[in-house]
Formats: structure tokens, sequence, C-alpha cells
């Protein structure tokens, strides 16, 4: 069954840009999975916030959960290095791309319940005081093995950092994918690496802290910018022009 969930993942994703005629192209996804009952989601109530969802909470009788993450294309990455606002195909491109995730969501669930499983999407709510999620997509991919966390705050996957990640809890016994101790993120392996840092427009970000405030407060004016694509609270440039962008870029060190 796992082979069956990639795969229908996959051609979702390899078709939906011609079928809903979106600007945004994306790479192949990385599709990965959790037990339903690892000890870590426990541990997201401490790392996350108290309000933090566990998977029973979406499903009673949750067994697994399946996360992935749908990398961007070069050229909307590229596009997002200049400047101190946003690119308007950056902002373009998470609007589009949570679009796609709840289509793909509501696909896979539909796909299941045929195979007589249940299957809800795992979708957060924000709180805009705190400005926490108590369902964290990138803590619960993490837990399901897709990758490590950088220095600036996002989940390094084998084919980096740039995309969005989305989450499905089921009933489906699927095994779980490992983790890897291994860090992914250049700064925390060798100390040679804090480009992320640099490239914060708002200082938000240093080696030690990070004011997500701050953060916030440009992800907010990129919104306001781009209000007529969508609502694109975007900003994204500790993620591009950095060493991690595309890959792993400790995946060939010693």
């Amino acid at each position: 069954m796992e082979n069956y969930i990639r795969d229908l993942i996959v051609s979702y994703i390899n078709t939906y840009s011609e079928l809903k005629q979106t600007s945004t192209v994306w790479q192949g996804p990385i599709i990965s999975f959790a037990s339903a009952d690892d000890s870590l989601f426990n541990t997201l109530k401490e790392v996350v916030g108290p309000n933090h969802a566990l998977p029973t909470d979406f499903l009673k009788n949750a067994q697994s959960v399946i996360s992935y993450f749908i990398p961007f294309v070069k050229n909307t990455v590229i596009s997002n290095i200049e400047g101190v606002q946003s690119s308007r195909e950056w902002a373009l491109a998470y609007i589009e791309t949570n679009n796609l995730i709840l289509d793909l969501n509501n696909f896979v669930q539909n796909k299941l319940n045929e195979q007589g499983y249940c299957a809800i999407p795992g979708i957060h709510n924000f709180d805009k005081e705190k400005l926490i999620s108590d369902w964290s997509q990138r803590h619960v991919a993490f837990i399901a093995g897709l990758g490590n966390f950088g220095l600036n705050n996002m989940l390094i996957t084998e084919k980096g950092c740039c995309g969005r990640i989305g989450s499905i809890v089921t009933d489906l016994e699927l095994l779980p994918t490992l983790r890897s101790n291994r860090e992914n993120c250049l700064y925390k392996y060798n100390g040679r690496c804090k480009k992320c840092v640099d490239r914060c427009v708002t200082s938000a970000l240093t080696e030690t802290a990070f004011k997500r405030f701050t953060c916030h407060e440009m992800c907010l004016v990129n919104a306001e910018v781009f209000k007529e694509l969508g609502h694109a609270d975007v900003c994204g440039k500790c993620l591009v022009n950095l060493p991690c962008s595309f890959i792993n870029p400790t995946s060939k060190l010693p």
C-alpha cells in the first residue's frame, strides 16, 4: 500500500498544473510515513505548543500519517532571490501550492475511502496571536522521516527546503519511514554555513534565535503587495540561494 499511496500522490501532482491551468509547476514530490503512535507526536506539545494535535485527534483509530514534500522548480526559487519583497512567482507558487495540497488531500482521501479506509487531511489552525499552529506540517514531516531542520527552521529534505508540506491521517497501517540522525543543515553539520541568516531581510533569524513576530510582519507586507493573487502571507528569502535550496548538501560529505 505504501507504493499505492506514493503513486497516487505523484500522478496527481504531475497532472495538476495542466488540469487546473496553474502558472506554477512542481518537481516530483517526496512521500514518507509515520506511525500514529510514534512517541514524538507527544513531544510536539512541548516543542510547538500545548495545543498541538495528535493523529488521534483527527481520527480516533488513526494508524498512520502520510507526509509529503512538494518542491518548487528552480525558476520559481531563483525568482525570489533579489529584492526585499517576495517575487510575484514565489507568492503565486505559495497560493497555488496551498490549493494543490487541499485538492490532493481530498483526492487521496476519496481513493482511500474507496478501499475501505478512513483518511482525514492534516489541516492546521493558526493562532494569529501566538503565531503557532496546532498541527505543524514541518514537525510532522520530521517525525515521518522526510528530513531534518535547518538553521532557518525549515525542513531540509533530499530535494532541499524550497516547497510546501502536506499530510493526511489514516486508519490504514503503513510501514513507517526510517528517520535519519544525520544533520542535513551545513551549519549544524560542521558550522560552515549560516547563509540563511545573512539572507533574512528583517534580521528576524539569527544563529541563536528566531523572532517570529518580526518575520510575520514581513509576510503581512507581502500579503498586502500581492493581495490580488490571493492570501500570500509569505517571504521565503531565507530559503533561496542557499546550499540547501534544492538538495541535501550534507548527503555526500564524510
